[in-house]
């Protein structure tokens, strides 16, 4: 397989369907949203769990990170899944999960029962969430994909600023820790009966077989690197840590070798060559790497630079980062707004203002209006994040969508364990020591990161757009 997969000029100007008139969008954006809202939310939420519940240092970080690590492992065959059986199947089946283990979740008596729905929880957003991004590339082409990623993007950032201050405002009611899961379920139950009568059907991407080969050894290779990423900081670092991250690298080699196997027999890979040699995507996932490493590093930093060091609650720690999440919606939001042209230049342009601001905070770290002024420049110059994901993908067949949607998601939330693992290990520990330069020293971490990712963007707004036949 040597083609370029692309978008034909009649796909590109084929007619929408009726179902891209803005309901299939608020619908499956608001999925997205609750998924987003439980991590967050969530995380405010733990020391009051652990008061109720007697949990173990070991019993709290499964509760807290169980969601993740299921969430990363079972992006790809999520995207897989609404290949083979429909988009909107998919879609409501992973929400009805979500709905029913957050509820399980709400009434959980003990940690180990609060574990497997969290866990379960994963499940159900790793089935719904690839299917948010494969509806808005299967349904919407040219301005109107950029303004559905555009509030694909505001959901991503409000539903963290949302969640971190949700679960201020419910524990500071004194309602306890049950109401931060029990919130959430009135809503996916109709969202969910509103989404079995208004979705539109579909036959998926018409694609047959799951690679169950692919399907072990990206699991096993995934799992083996987030598992140790997640839960090696209050470990410790132990050494099977570090040993499972290397045999990481073993299981992707071998996950690469098992795909062209298949492919060389004639069967349908779990991420087909195809996708990765579309114009813009192999540059795309390296900025995508790197851009949320920064963004889940900033927001874990922050969260313990201000309720921890400046003592401020969880509320008014979440409205300090506000001012970020309406920047990053309003540059994604008017992103496709702009000439074409522009647009690309745009990308690399955003990073320039995201690297010194992020060194900004180390100046700002006192809070206050210049770190909420910093903050807003790096939700500003993140933004360009959706031009990302769109150059990225614009030039994959609608067929390959799902593979695309796996592929894309499951690096961002890979960049953001590497970020909160790496950043935050590094701010964790000059904390401890008492040294004055922790946020200096973090502030600088994440510039560094903000410029990989404006140097990988180069690379993307460079790559030429095949001329169509």
């Amino acid at each position: 397989m040597t083609q370029t997969a692309d978008i034909s000029p009649r796909a590109a100007t084929k007619p929408k369907r009726a179902d891209a008139n803005g309901l299939l969008l608020t619908i499956i954006l608001v999925g997205q949203f609750l998924a987003i809202l439980n991590v967050n939310i969530v995380n405010v939420a733990t020391p009051t769990i652990e008061a109720d519940l007697h949990s173990s240092g070991a019993g709290l970080q499964m509760i807290v990170a169980g969601y993740t690590i299921v969430y990363a492992v079972l992006l790809i065959t999520g995207a897989r899944v609404g290949d083979l059986f429909g988009y909107r199947r998919a879609f409501l089946t992973g929400l009805a999960l979500f709905t029913v283990t957050t509820l399980g979740a709400g009434l959980a008596p003990s940690t180990g029962l609060l574990i497997a729905f969290r866990l379960a929880q994963g499940a159900g957003a790793a089935l719904m969430m690839p299917q948010v991004m494969t509806l808005i590339q299967r349904n919407y082409h040219g301005t109107a994909r950029g303004r559905a990623l555009g509030l694909w993007s505001a959901v991503v950032s409000g539903g963290i600023v949302v969640g971190q201050a949700l679960g201020g405002i419910l524990l500071g009611l004194g309602s306890g820790w049950r109401v931060v899961f029990l919130v959430l379920v009135p809503i996916g139950a109709l969202l969910l009966a509103v989404g079995m009568k208004v979705l539109p059907r579909d036959e998926g991407g018409g694609r047959t077989g799951l690679d169950p080969l692919g399907l072990v050894t990206l699991s096993a290779a995934v799992l083996l690197f987030v598992v140790p990423l997640v839960l090696g900081r209050n470990l410790g670092w132990p050494l099977w840590g570090w040993i499972c991250m290397g045999l990481s690298v073993v299981a992707f080699a071998l996950f690469v070798r098992v795909e062209r196997w298949v492919t060389a027999r004639g069967g349908r890979p779990l991420v087909d060559a195809r996708v990765l040699r579309a114009p813009g995507m192999r540059p795309g996932l390296g900025v995508l790497l790197f851009g949320p490493a920064t963004w889940g590093a900033f927001l874990f930093t922050s969260a313990l630079h201000l309720q921890g060091e400046l003592h401020l609650s969880p509320l008014a720690s979440g409205m300090m980062l506000v001012p970020c999440a309406l920047a990053f919606a309003a540059v994604g939001l008017g992103w496709p707004r702009l000439p074409g042209p522009l647009q690309r230049r745009l990308v690399p342009f955003g990073y320039v203002v995201a690297a010194p601001a992020y060194f900004g905070l180390g100046l700002a770290a006192g809070g206050g209006v210049p770190y909420a002024l910093m903050s807003a420049l790096i939700g500003a110059g993140l933004g360009v994040q959706v031009a990302v994901t769109n150059i990225a993908t614009q030039h994959v067949d609608d067929a390959y969508a799902a593979d695309a949607s796996g592929a894309l998601l499951t690096v961002m939330q890979l960049g953001q364990v590497i970020g909160v693992a790496t950043v935050g290990t590094l701010f964790i520990s000059l904390s401890q020591g008492h040294s004055s330069s922790a946020s200096m020293t973090t502030a600088l971490a994440l510039a560094v990161l903000a410029v990989l990712a404006g140097l990988s963007s180069v690379f993307l707004v460079r790559t030429r757009t095949p001329q169509p036949a």
